[in-house]
């Protein structure tokens, strides 16, 4: 069963977060406050956000309609009710790229691949995320690379996957970055289970695959 005081910091912590414009929780704020559904996530963290809001969060994340109903519900909730609630749903996987410097990955990402950018944080700036379409990309600035360069290109360690849905939308794809001055570390290519791709370089020398489905 939830602690109550635990579930209590939990509120705090998101209060405290949404303070201090920490772009994550706007998420959650987002997904369990159906007022904040419509909202960017400049605009719920600009928006009057309370500790009865962030309690109110924390009880529906629960299966509560209320911080009231949480507290007076939570001494009947069974010790495992996280393995009898209703199957969760996930909506989106967002890769995190660590990068040496934000503008320049930023900078790339919006001139070479047709990204634009949804947020940018911190003075100076270490978090960042980049979009294009459905995909999503966060940015963490790191002051040395965290994997080794050499073992990474030997390996093929891919930091994100992105997927189009035809094959000629892969292959415009290749064509428009080519166009761009794209590097590439694997040009478009077939492979042997029928789907064509092709790995950008990224200035970090992040390795990104780019995918269409198989023919």
């Amino acid at each position: 069963m939830p602690n109550l005081e635990n579930l209590r910091k939990q509120a705090k912590l998101i209060l405290r977060w949404h303070r201090d414009r920490y772009y994550p929780v706007a998420a959650q704020i987002r997904s369990g406050l159906p007022r904040f559904g419509q909202m960017t996530d400049p605009e719920i963290l600009s928006h009057s956000f309370k500790l009865s809001d962030a309690q109110e969060l924390v009880a529906r994340q629960h299966g509560f309609a209320s911080w009231q109903a949480l507290k007076t519900g939570l001494p009947t909730m069974p010790d495992h009710a996280d393995t009898t609630s209703t199957a969760t749903y996930i909506t989106a996987a967002e890769p995190q790229l660590f990068v040496a410097d934000i503008k320049t990955s930023c900078d790339f990402f919006t001139g070479k691949l047709g990204f634009s950018v949804d947020f940018i944080y911190g003075e100076p700036p270490f978090y960042a995320q980049v979009v294009r379409d459905a995909a999503r990309i966060n940015l963490r600035c790191v002051a040395a690379p965290l994997i080794d360069p050499e073992l990474r290109d030997r390996e093929e360690l891919l930091a994100a996957s992105l997927t189009v849905a035809s094959a000629e939308e892969i292959k415009n794809l290749f064509l428009a970055f080519q166009s761009a001055g794209v590097t590439f570390f694997q040009t478009l290519m077939r492979q042997p289970w029928g789907a064509r791709n092709f790995i950008v370089k990224d200035p970090d020398g992040n390795l990104l695959l780019f995918a269409g489905p198989a023919e």
